[in-house]
């Protein structure tokens, strides 16, 4: 299998829907509903960054670092759910993975703060992505990205998920039958081999619905 070897971590090279017009189509859509998403929800964004600020100590934001496209790393952003260095508790909370395979969720993460929990819920604590979006790390849809530590848990063939961009929005929210990483997975592949601008429009929008419903966790 061929590798591309300008990143970080192995990873097949692009998949062959990634042609010049599906770049700029993917490119114009993330910048122009980003903008305009940033311009109408800065009210709310504002609302919340104060509420993290006067209900828990630590930072408004959270440092993700994370791998995206072609296992290259980068840094995004998040509205903080966790009491300050959640991470130093995780390896207690190993066992109670409800994810099958390297990915880690739990339902009900006891790091997670009162406020976070709402904001998990209907997906607030991601509207930071936007900017990532903008500076071109994430599309408005794509595969998740995943953690470093996760990512080296991935076998060969499971790494193509992070061929294209990564997404704020997964395949899964629209596709999704089941919780469990290989449906997660299937979902993605499934959109990495078949992509056109009209599935991305469907996601995009069955995607805000499902978060609307409350959904994620």
């Amino acid at each position: 299998m061929k590798k591309n070897g300008s990143s970080k971590f192995d990873v097949p090279i692009a998949p062959m829907c990634e042609t010049f017009l599906y770049r700029v189509f993917k490119r114009s859509i993330d910048i122009f509903v980003s903008i305009i998403a940033l311009i109408l929800l800065s009210p709310l964004m504002g609302l919340i960054a104060l509420g993290i600020k006067f209900s828990s100590q630590g930072p408004v934001f959270f440092r993700w670092d994370v791998v995206g496209k072609g296992g290259k790393p980068f840094t995004g952003y998040k509205f903080r759910t966790m009491v300050e260095e959640a991470h130093k508790l995780r390896r207690k909370l190993e066992k109670f993975n409800e994810r099958k395979g390297p990915i880690f969720k739990m339902e009900k993460d006891p790091r997670v703060t009162p406020l976070g929990r709402i904001l998990r819920k209907f997906s607030l604590d991601e509207l930071p992505q936007l900017w990532s979006v903008i500076r071109g790390d994430m599309s408005l849809v794509g595969p998740r990205p995943v953690g470093p530590d996760e990512w080296k848990k991935f076998k060969s063939w499971q790494r193509r998920k992070l061929s294209v961009v990564p997404g704020c929005i997964s395949p899964w929210h629209v596709w999704g039958k089941n919780k469990e990483f290989k449906e997660w997975l299937r979902c993605e592949l499934h959109y990495i081999d078949h992509w056109s601008l009209w599935t991305d429009i469907k996601i995009l929008v069955g995607g805000i619905w499902y978060i609307l419903r409350g959904k994620n966790y």
